[in-house]
């Protein structure tokens, strides 16, 4: 799976650089410049990177399009001490009418959203075609694929509102209606009935509209679960009728991915077989993952107390002290272990490996995740491993609460580049939220959708990650105050520049090792089976805190003529650690050239002893040993 994807808000990327003119800043221009942002998104993708996932684009109806009636914050946000309320308070006066949403309220599905035109374009209907093509083109030229993030599940309103479309074209039809005939908001908006033949055409043509004359590679589907599975295999179909010799597009190499989540009046199959986690198998349909998400993080995004640890942020061995957000910590991180080694085999049902939490040999389906099979997909396209995305906490703000407060700003560091290299390392296709890699932080805010750009700030330069920016929204919020607070007042806490620019040269080096060998990329269920274990795995060699994952090279087909295999080790413990790797005693491996002439100083101190087949590894880190 060679989808490497960096999620990313127009607005976001360029209306506070200085390095683009200020006519473009917030603008999809913005990425026709060579600002910081450009010249991060390249630096990624020289490493790796290869899609940018872009937030709704289409026409918007929360956010106003005439710059004159954006409303702007009345007060001096950077005068008030990092753990104020102040921030909030004025940002919540203005931020129904100011320029930022994250968009998923869609107005119009086929058109581009005005707002992120250039200042001298905003009325031009024509001029945000362009300038939205112009936008793709240069997202192209930077070697990067474009995935445009698509809302059919809801609409902004009904009935004869003022953003309603579909209900004033055929009342009652497009909307779908519970048993009294009132309009389904399971999704805190109002529901579409793409059940009903005309709603998916819609749905269907747009896909093709924006693939085949905007040029771009992908779609995002919003809440992907609240669709049929017929939804989405009509809209796969569509997009594999486009040809380059007839449209300019090869449709069969467009991926759709989406939010695979089952609730609301459709859970569980209640009015059509859904496009959720375990219903796609064999469409090449991907959805998000839940599992290795949670169980790097900690606990889950709805948590009460945000200081439940996880394999990522020092479970059991490195305690934060909050023993009742942590009961029978050394349980749960076996636990966690085995969903974060099935999450890099792929998520796959039928990949069977030795449980860490019993020491059974169990097939993925198998394995619990709340109470569902954790291991759901037939191939490994079928998932996206993700540790964070727009919403809920960004992975730096989780790790801030999750962390001992005294946990060094360097180890702090380390951890962060070993919960992406979770992502990076997995047989699916790898997300990451921009700024995953800068040590984004949103000031711990849960919710940005509408926190304007002060809550949201993103900084390529890595001088200001957005911590400490005042206490996030009172209303999405306010639970968390208490533990917020303390947190925010502490100096230690927030990263400088140099801490961004030593995270964002560890994260680049884990997309060189992805794309160092195919072997982290096998594509398919037969090859991850016969050649990725986890051989210490619920054995007594197995280590606290530690992974050591194997792909044997030797077995099946060669993925990589110049290697006979590769072991990895995730070492997330704060000690050094000597991890023997069974049936490789006797096997000389080396670590990664990626690594040994990396970045990061300290990888370079893991070794290999040939004689035992075991790997020393220092702490909060990730090694990659090859074997020729």
């Amino acid at each position: 799976m060679d989808s490497t994807i960096y999620e990313l808000q127009v607005r976001d990327f360029s209306v506070n650089d200085p390095t683009v003119s200020a006519e473009n800043r917030g603008s999809y221009l913005a990425f026709a410049e060579n600002g910081n942002g450009t010249k991060h998104l390249r630096k990624l993708a020289q490493a790796g990177l290869n899609t940018v996932h872009l937030l709704p684009t289409f026409d918007i109806a929360s956010i106003p399009e005439d710059p004159a009636k954006q409303a702007v914050p009345q007060c001096d946000l950077r005068s008030y001490p990092p753990d104020s309320e102040e921030q909030q308070a004025c940002i919540d006066k203005i931020r129904a009418k100011d320029a930022f949403n994250w968009g998923y309220d869609p107005w119009h599905w086929m058109a581009p959203e005005g707002s992120y035109t250039s200042t001298a374009a905003k009325a031009d209907g024509g001029a945000r075609v362009a300038e939205f093509r112009t936008m793709v083109g240069a997202l192209h030229r930077s070697g990067l694929r474009v995935v445009l993030d698509q809302v059919y599940n809801h609409t902004p309103a009904s009935g004869q509102a003022q953003t309603s479309v579909l209900d004033k074209v055929v009342p009652g039809y497009y909307q779908r209606l519970n048993a009294t005939g009132a309009v389904e908001t399971s999704t805190c908006c109002q529901n579409i009935a793409t059940e009903h033949a005309m709603a998916q055409k819609a749905m269907v043509d747009s896909v093709v509209l924006w693939a085949k004359y905007y040029k771009v590679d992908g779609f995002r589907f919003d809440l992907m679960g609240h669709h049929s599975k017929a939804n989405m295999l009509a809209v796969r179909s569509a997009l594999d009728q486009l040809t380059l010799k007839r449209d300019g597009v090869d449709g069969r190499s467009v991926y759709v991915y989406g939010e695979g989540w089952n609730f609301g009046e459709v859970a569980n199959n209640a009015r059509f077989e859904q496009a959720t986690q375990g219903q796609l198998g064999g469409t090449g349909i991907g959805t998000f993952s839940d599992r290795l998400r949670d169980a790097v993080r900690g606990g889950g995004p709805f948590d009460d107390n945000p200081r439940t640890q996880g394999f990522g942020s020092g479970e059991a061995t490195d305690p934060n002290g909050d023993s009742g957000a942590n009961p029978d910590a050394a349980k749960r991180l076996k636990h966690d272990t085995d969903l974060t080694q099935l999450g890099l085999a792929g998520n796959l049902r039928d990949f069977s490996f030795r449980l860490n939490e019993n020491g059974a040999v169990t097939r993925g389906d198998k394995v619990d995740y709340n109470g569902s099979p954790a291991g759901y997909a037939d191939q490994p396209d079928e998932v996206v491993t993700y540790v964070d995305a727009h919403d809920n906490e960004t992975l730096w703000d989780s790790l801030t609460y999750k962390l001992p407060v005294t946990t060094s700003m360097a180890d702090r560091v380390r951890m962060n580049t070993v919960s992406l290299a979770t992502t990076a390392l997995s047989q699916t296709p790898s997300f990451w939220h921009a700024g995953a890699d800068l040590l984004r932080s949103k000031s711990l805010d849960r919710n940005s959708y509408d926190s304007g750009d002060w809550f949201n700030t993103l900084d390529w330069t890595g001088a200001d990650n957005g911590f400490g920016h005042g206490l996030p929204l009172k209303g999405d919020n306010e639970a968390k105050w208490p533990y917020q607070k303390p947190l925010l007042a502490n100096p230690a806490l927030k990263p400088q520049a140099a801490d961004v620019q030593s995270a964002t040269a560890a994260a680049q080096d884990l997309l060189r090792l992805r794309f160092s060998t195919p072997l982290f990329r096998l594509g398919n269920a037969d090859a991850i089976n016969a050649k990725v274990s986890f051989p210490a795995s619920g054995t007594a060699d197995a280590r606290p805190g530690v992974i050591a994952m194997r792909v044997d090279d030797t077995k099946g087909r060669d993925a990589d003529p110049s290697l006979r295999g590769l072991v990895v080790v995730f070492n997330a413990s704060p000690g050094a650690v000597t991890q023997k790797v069974p049936g490789l005693a006797g096997a000389s491996l080396t670590l990664s050239p990626v690594q040994s002439g990396g970045s990061d100083p300290v990888v370079k101190g893991a070794t290999w002893d040939v004689a035992s087949g075991a790997a020393t590894v220092p702490p909060r880190t990730v090694a990659v040993f090859v074997q020729r």
